[in-house]
């Protein structure tokens, strides 16, 4: 069983990432594909996240997942709050049973360099650059990026805009793992903690609130 790794955030939140190696049927024994996803791959990271959730809380009932208008996946009794996240061969969900949440997962690429200023501000960038001593700069552009998705699903309604209503203001790490600081700006400023860890070249970023 590939379960790359997992946690248990505190008594109502958990998480956990699957690595992907298996075929359909792995997780059509478990879960059903519950849209049409014509890429094989694609259809696999869906699968693998569903898989997930029910991984986290065997009682997950993963057929009363409906899409919302902004195409976030949600349960519209609000048994639980989850957020599920996929890149490469890597599949990432958590679960709250009393917390709205956010996941995301993402590998580090040098491709995150050519659309750092879409997403990042002129202050953000210079806290980027502020760290980038560390030789890291990459995985901290990478960070930025999946701490501005990681709000972007928690907030779960779209029409956002990552330079303006999402903003980063501070970060503390050791060993690969970490905090950042962020707020959301919108109807009003609520300041938000998102949680950190690198494996290698991948970043796993998860926000409670």
């Amino acid at each position: 069983m590939p379960l790359f790794y997992q946690h248990t955030i505190n008594d109502f939140t958990k998480l956990a990432v699957w690595r992907i190696h298996e075929p359909e049927e792995f997780f059509l024994e478990k879960v059903n594909l519950q849209n049409t996803v014509g890429h094989p791959h694609k259809r696999l990271q869906h699968l693998a996240g569903r898989y997930l959730l029910q991984i986290l809380e065997p009682k997950f009932p993963v057929d009363l997942i409906s899409i919302a208008a902004s195409k976030k996946p949600l349960l519209l009794d609000e048994a639980f709050h989850f957020s599920i996240s996929h890149c490469g061969d890597f599949a990432a969900a958590i679960i709250s049973k009393n917390k709205l949440v956010g996941i995301d997962v993402e590998l580090v690429t040098p491709k995150i360099e050519w659309v750092k200023d879409k997403f990042l501000s002129e202050r953000e960038l210079q806290l980027a650059n502020n760290f980038s001593a560390t030789g890291h700069y990459q995985k901290l552009l990478t960070l930025f990026w999946s701490t501005k998705e990681t709000v972007y699903k928690w907030y779960g309604k779209g029409a956002l805009s990552f330079k303006r209503n999402i903003c980063i203001d501070d970060l503390s790490f050791e060993n690969e793992s970490g905090c950042v600081d962020a707020r959301f700006v919108k109807e009003k400023s609520i300041s938000l903690k998102i949680g950190f860890r690198f494996f290698d070249n991948l970043c796993l970023a998860w926000v409670i609130e």
